[in-house]
């Protein structure tokens, strides 16, 4: 590998650093989070109140510190569970399951 390859793999690679960082930095926090289920809009809770939203008989969705966690789910996988909090908006917890959404909107 030539001397400017390596400069050209480096400038490229700090170029998408710099627009990934612009990107993800830019991204503005929500006001509210959007919970669906089966594709219906189950409620809309705002990320400035802390609450727990009890969502059916499946999941536990935990508003705090200006985000949203899910706490808890009757499903066997839990990865909705494992989501860390989601707080920008356009950030989403999915359980698949359970068909349950929830989407961080302003």
């Amino acid at each position: 590998m030539r001397r400017n390859d390596k400069i050209l793999i480096v400038v490229t690679l700090l170029a998408v650093g710099i627009m990934w960082a612009w990107m993800y930095g830019h991204r503005e926090r929500g006001g509210y989070v959007v919970v669906s289920v089966d594709g219906e809009e189950y409620g809309k809770y705002s990320l400035e109140e802390e609450q727990m939203v009890e969502i059916g008989e499946t999941n536990r969705l935990e508003i705090t510190d200006g985000g949203a966690k899910m706490v808890h789910a009757d499903c066997p996988d839990q990865i909705c569970v494992q989501t860390p909090a989601i707080k920008r908006e356009y950030e989403m917890i999915v359980c698949m399951p359970n068909r349950v959404s929830v989407m961080v909107e302003r």
